[in-house]
């Protein structure tokens, strides 16, 4: 069997034509297998959908509960056969409920990565490296330039800053799903026991994830009438947010924004950020090439991000690779920089509804 009869491209998203399935299809379909919960991925109006279970809460939370006709768990590790071809979910490392899934059939095992990273974040499972004959590899961050530092040296700096200007308000910009919550966390791991208080687009998810069990501790709404009393607080909000009339009436904010974009200065500036935030859920250069090795896969799809350089790379060292130039992906978290600054975006999760 080729890679090709198993897994192809299609408009609507990568399609296996054996089971007459799609992988994060990007329009409504018969039967789909949704890698996570982020809306380039996982969309509402298809018929069935195979997830994980906190994906198919999440996508509960964020669409309705009758965003599929039918919903099946899929539980990482498990394998489930559709017409001759086993699928099987494992942990992707990217947010609460991500996995990579494994696609085989008659000898050949192909992995779709989904978005994915191999840093430390306690509101997930690690990622888990799957070798595998063909390897579908995410490249939001698929430059040489890219190598994200220590998380945790990101939040000693945020604490850092709130510590030496006790009077400021921090508002930091953090995609409402995944994001916004391991920042928290992280937090919490460096010691920080006081309220963190969210923008209102954000409040279902955070929910959420303490409904999950994932430590959060005192996570409070902010309330308009309050905000000029929150004075040396940590706010979190929405990327549009930092830069809306809503961020500026703080006490004096120090505007922040964490993502892997803000390796780049310009893109800090052209945010008007003050405190850049490296901190990313999706692999950086060298994750990616080292994942790459790992899998020893023999072939390398490339999709949605820099599939150019990580496809040359790959070339460079023996392996088979292509761009897979799938459309659709990448408009929500880390793989979309310049999201809109309209009070509209700011104040509603699920179009927002992005690593």
């Amino acid at each position: 069997m080729r890679p090709s009869d198993l897994l192809i491209p299609m408009p609507a998203g990568l399609y296996c034509p054996p089971a007459d399935v799609y992988i994060d299809p990007v329009r409504p379909v018969a039967r789909a297998l949704i890698t996570h919960g982020h809306a380039d991925h996982a969309r509402a109006g298809h018929d069935a959908v195979l997830a994980t279970r906190e994906t198919l809460a999440i996508m509960a939370v964020r669409y309705g509960e009758t965003f599929t006709g039918q919903r099946q768990i899929a539980i990482p590790g498990e394998t489930v056969t559709i017409s001759g071809v086993s699928f099987t979910y494992r942990p992707a490392g990217h947010i609460l409920g991500s996995a990579q899934i494994a696609v085989e059939m008659d000898g050949l095992r192909i992995v779709v990565s989904g978005d994915y990273k191999r840093a430390h974040d306690p509101t997930c499972a690690g990622f888990e490296p799957i070798a595998c004959d063909v390897f579908i590899t995410e490249a939001t961050f698929g430059l040489p330039v890219f190598r994200h530092p220590d998380t945790r040296d990101e939040i000693d700096k945020l604490l850092a800053s709130v510590a030496m200007f006790p009077e400021r308000t921090h508002i930091v910009g953090a995609y409402s799903l995944g994001k916004a919550q391991r920042i928290v966390a992280l937090m919490r791991e460096a010691g920080y026991d006081k309220p963190v208080h969210v923008h209102g687009a954000m409040e279902k998810l955070m929910a959420f994830y303490a409904s999950e069990g994932i430590a959060l501790g005192d996570i409070r709404k902010v309330v308009a009438a309050e905000r000029k009393q929150l004075g040396g607080a940590v706010v979190l909000c929405p990327p549009s947010a930092i830069q809306d009339l809503w961020a500026r009436k703080f006490p004096d904010p120090v505007t922040s924004f964490a993502s892997g974009w803000m390796r780049t200065r310009a893109r800090a500036r052209q945010r008007g950020v003050e405190l850049p935030l490296i901190i990313s859920d999706h692999a950086d250069w060298d994750e990616l090439c080292a994942t790459i090795r790992e899998v020893e896969a023999a072939e390398v799809w490339v999709t949605h991000g820099q599939e150019d350089a990580l496809v040359h790379r790959c070339m460079a060292q023996g392996i088979r690779a292509r761009p897979l130039r799938l459309t659709g992906y990448g408009d929500e978290g880390e793989a979309e920089p310049d999201l809109p600054s309209t009070p509209q975006a700011a104040d509603t999760s699920e179009p927002e509804t992005a690593a």
